[in-house]
């Protein structure tokens, strides 16, 4: 099949240097715009690919994603926020990079192109069939995230990917491919700009969407979420104040006692 990678075609923008910051900002928004739009063209995708993860979680299974750079960086960042929004395990949604948790802040040189680590990463986090890995690539051809991917596909493990390229080698390798063509960057090639706003939107939909198909959100409201600050024990009180339709006082008086807003209003009593 023909592969074109748009994410790193010119810019429709030229003589940057020479604009002002008014410009600058201005064109990039409007770039910017584009995205959402490339989003929803994705949907069905990604609603097959949440089916799948839910499927495999409700049997005790967990979700991977890997990728490496700014890829790997927004999948550890919505790993990471699963457990104080949802209240689930750490070990639930784990976020891995190319070069390991020092790449989180710093660039390592040359990691995405090694083809085995990714595998091997993967398997010292005990990965089994019941999992569900995503592989998370604008160009669509990291390394990194291709040989994990490949391995997973040959012991049977349900594998998604979120690219912006398509038919590039990732969007053929994983069984719930999700394509989100944004088009070429205001700066040409930086694909933390357009595809990582994308990215970022299709993580927010995936683990959003299982979290609430896994039974974490009532109403509208986090009820499993974690009391780890004042800001979040203020707003666990006023989901229980409004639910039950009693004042702040007795809200905060149950949330101490049971420190769950689920359990804080399951256990109320008139």
């Amino acid at each position: 099949m023909d592969f074109t990678k748009t994410t790193e075609q010119n810019s429709s923008y030229n003589h940057l240097e020479k604009m002002t910051v008014k410009d600058v900002l201005s064109n990039i928004n409007q770039e910017d715009k584009t995205v959402p739009l490339a989003v929803e063209k994705a949907l069905p995708q990604i609603e097959a690919l949440v089916e799948e993860i839910v499927s495999k979680m409700k049997t005790g299974g967990r979700l991977f994603y890997t990728g490496a750079g700014t890829s790997g960086r927004l999948g550890i960042l919505d790993a990471s926020e699963c457990p104080p929004t949802f209240g689930v395990p750490f070990d639930l949604v784990i976020g891995l990079i190319a070069g390991g948790d020092t790449a989180i802040r710093k660039a390592v040189e040359n990691a995405e192109d090694h083809v085995e680590q990714g595998w091997i990463d993967l398997e010292n986090e005990k990965i089994t069939s019941k999992d569900v890995v995503i592989g998370i690539a604008a160009s669509g051809t990291t390394p990194y995230v291709l040989g994990a991917l490949k391995e997973a596909n040959n012991r049977n493990i349900s594998t998604g990917c979120i690219t912006m390229n398509e038919n590039s080698p990732l969007h053929q390798l994983a069984k719930f491919p999700i394509v989100a063509v944004v088009g070429p960057e205001f700066v040409t090639g930086s694909s933390r700009m357009k595809a990582g706003t994308a990215q970022k939107l299709i993580l927010n939909m995936i683990s959003t969407s299982v979290m609430i198909q896994l039974g974490k959100v009532k109403g509208n409201k986090m009820v499993d979420m974690k009391l780890s600050n004042d800001k979040l024990i203020k707003r666990g009180t006023k989901m229980i104040a409004d639910t039950l339709e009693i004042p702040s006082e007795k809200a905060l008086e149950l949330l101490t006692k049971y420190g769950s807003v689920r359990t804080a209003i399951n256990n109320y009593k008139l």
